[in-house]
C-alpha cells in the first residue's frame, strides 16, 4: 500500500474519532450550560461511554500500523508536511493513549462529571467537605495515569505534557519562579504607591441584557463569526467546540461588576477566534488542532488584556458603552474608565484578577497541584494550604472556601497539569503582540478606528493556520526570532503600572 492510501485511512479513520469526540465537546458544553440539576447521573455514565469509544479508536491496532508505514515513509520526512505533521503527532499520541487502560479512561470521565456536580454544590454552599471526596478520588485517578504514562522525575511531569508537550514540573517552576521574582516588587510598588484607582465606576448598575447585547457585539467587531458559534452563561467561564463550525463560548454576568462578564467575554473570544482560525479541512488531525494550551491561551490573553484593557480599543467602544448605559457611565471620563478596568492590587479570584497578579494566582495552584499530584500535599489540608499561600505570594487571605480553594473548576476535571499554560499564555501572547506590532505598525491607532481585521489576520496567517506543525517554542522562534522570554510581557507591565501608579 502507498503511502497516499495509507494516510487516507488514517486520516478517514481520525475523522470518525473526532466526530465522537466532537459529540463529547457538545455533552459537556450542555452539562455546565443546560443540564437540569437531576440529569448529573445519566450525563456522567454518557461521557464515560463516549470517552471509552474514542479512547479505543485512538488505540485501534490497525491505527498503530498505519502510523508505522507513514514513519517508513519519505512523504513523513518533512516533519512540517501534512504527512509528516500527522504521523509524528499522532504517534506521540498514539504510545500515549495506548499505556491507558480503557477502564481507567472511562473512570475519569464518570468520576469529572460527577465530580464537576459536587465543586458546584460545595462552591455555592461555601462547604469544602462536599467536595473533598471527589478531589481525592480524581487525585487517585490521577496518580494511576501518571504512572501508566511513565515518568523520569515526578508524575506531574506525566500529565502536563497532555497540555503543554516537552514541559516538566521543573521547567516550568523554573519559569514561574522568575517571573514571580520580577511581579513581586512591581505588585509591591503597586500596593505602595498610595494611588487608588476609581474602581466604583465599575459597580454601577450595568443591566445584565445590555451588557450580554454588549459584549456580543464586541465580540463580533473583533471577528468572532456568530454564524459558527454562539455565547451562552455557565458559572465558569470556558470556550469549547462541537465542531469546526460550532464554537460554544460561554460567560457569567454581574449587575454591579461590569469587567467580570465583559473581559471573560473577550477572553473567551480570543479562545473562540483561534478555534475559528483553525484550518477546517483538518478537524480533527493535527494540521488542524491547537499547537498547547499554552499557546491558546495566549490568544485569549492576548484580546482581553493587550487588546481590550488599552487606550485604543476604547476610544472605538468608549462611545457605545456611554449609550448603552447612559446613568451607570453619566459622568465618567476616557481616562477614569481606563484606569478602572486596570486597576491593580491583591485581590481573591484568579478570574478577576489583574494583569499585574494575576500570574501569581497561578503560581499558586501550579504549587499545590503539584504538591499534591507528588503527594506532599493532603486533600484534607487543602483549604489551609491554599490561604497560606495566598496570603505569602497574593497578599491577601480568602474569607472563605468558596473564594479560595473551592473557585476553580480545573480540579474537578482533572486538570492536573492546566493551570501553568495561563502563565505561560501569558509570556507567549506579549512576546507575540511584539512582534505584530513591529510588522503592522501602530496597533493602538487601528484599535482606535474600529480596525481589528489587521491583527487578526496577522495571527491568522502566523499562528492559527499553523495548527500543530510546529511545536510551541518552534513557534516562538519562528514567529519572533527569539526563545521565549518573560522581558516583553514584564516591559509592558512595568510600562503600564508605572503610568497609571505613578513609579518607576
Amino acid at each position: 500500500m502507498s503511502a497516499a492510501e495509507t494516510f487516507a485511512k488514517l486520516r478517514a479513520h481520525a475523522r470518525e474519532t473526532a466526530l465522537v469526540a466532537s459529540i463529547g465537546g457538545l455533552v459537556e458544553w450542555d452539562e455546565q450550560t443546560y443540564l437540569p440539576p437531576s440529569g448529573g447521573d445519566w450525563r456522567a455514565e454518557q461521557q464515560a461511554y463516549l470517552a471509552g469509544v474514542v479512547h479505543a479508536r485512538s488505540t485501534a491496532p490497525a491505527l498503530g500500523e498505519w502510523l508505522a508505514e507513514l514513519r517508513d515513509s519519505d512523504e513523513a520526512r518533512d516533519p512540517e508536511s501534512d504527512i509528516g505533521c500527522v504521523t509524528r503527532e499522532l504517534s506521540r499520541r498514539y504510545e500515549r493513549e495506548t499505556k491507558l487502560p480503557g477502564d481507567l479512561v472511562e473512570e475519569i470521565a464518570r468520576t469529572s462529571s460527577k465530580a464537576h456536580h459536587a465543586w458546584t454544590t460545595a462552591r455555592r454552599s461555601d462547604d469544602f467537605a462536599i467536595f473533598r471526596p471527589w478531589l481525592e478520588q480524581m487525585l487517585a485517578l490521577q496518580r494511576r495515569k501518571a504512572e501508566a504514562f511513565g515518568y523520569e522525575a515526578s508524575p506531574y511531569d506525566a500529565l502536563i505534557e497532555d497540555y503543554e508537550p516537552g514541559e516538566t514540573a521543573e521547567s516550568v517552576g523554573s519559569v514561574l519562579t522568575g517571573l514571580r521574582a520580577e511581579l513581586a516588587p512591581l505588585v509591591q510598588a503597586i500596593v505602595g504607591s498610595g494611588v487608588a484607582a476609581p474602581s466604583e465606576v465599575l459597580r454601577e448598575s450595568f443591566d445584565v441584557e445590555t451588557q450580554a447585547i454588549f459584549g456580543k457585539a464586541a465580540a463580533q467587531a473583533i471577528g468572532f463569526d456568530f454564524a459558527s458559534g454562539r455565547l451562552d452563561v455557565t458559572a465558569h467561564p470556558f470556550c469549547g467546540g462541537a465542531g469546526p463550525n460550532d464554537v460554544r463560548m460561554t460567560t457569567r454576568y454581574n449587575e454591579h461588576d461590569f469587567a467580570d462578564a465583559f473581559f471573560s467575554t473577550l477572553h473567551e473570544t480570543g479562545h473562540g477566534l483561534y478555534e475559528q482560525g483553525l484550518p477546517g479541512e483538518w478537524f480533527g488531525l493535527p494540521p488542524g488542532e491547537a499547537i498547547s494550551l499554552g499557546i491558546h491561551e495566549s490568544q485569549s490573553r492576548m484580546w482581553e488584556n493587550l487588546v481590550g484593557r488599552g487606550r485604543g480599543f476604547w476610544r472605538h467602544f468608549f462611545g457605545p458603552l456611554g449609550e448603552a448605559f447612559p446613568v451607570a457611565m453619566k459622568g465618567v471620563d476616557p481616562e477614569s474608565w481606563y484606569f478602572a478596568i486596570n486597576e491593580a492590587k491583591p485581590s481573591l479570584i484568579r478570574t478577576e484578577s489583574d494583569e499585574a497578579t494575576y500570574n501569581l494566582h497561578v503560581i499558586v495552584r501550579f504549587e499545590l497541584e503539584r504538591a499534591m499530584i507528588e503527594g506532599d500535599l493532603l486533600p484534607s489540608d487543602l483549604p489551609a494550604a491554599w490561604n497560606e499561600k495566598y496570603a505569602s505570594i497574593v497578599g491577601i487571605t480568602p474569607p472563605s472556601d468558596a473564594n479560595g480553594c473551592l473557585q476553580d473548576v480545573h480540579w474537578s476535571a482533572g486538570l492536573f497539569g492546566y493551570f501553568p499554560t495561563y502563565s505561560l499564555g501569558n509570556l507567549y501572547s506579549a512576546q507575540f503582540f511584539d512582534q505584530a506590532e513591529a510588522d503592522l505598525g501602530d496597533l493602538e491607532a487601528m484599535f482606535a478606528a474600529g480596525e481589528f481585521d489587521p491583527l487578526l489576520g496577522w495571527l491568522r496567517k502566523n499562528i492559527h493556520q499553523v495548527g500543530q506543525r510546529l511545536s510551541a517554542s518552534q513557534l516562538v522562534e519562528r514567529v519572533t526570532g527569539k526563545p521565549l522570554s518573560h522581558e516583553p510581557l514584564m516591559r509592558r507591565l512595568k510600562a503600564k503600572f508605572g503610568e497609571l501608579y505613578g513609579f518607576g
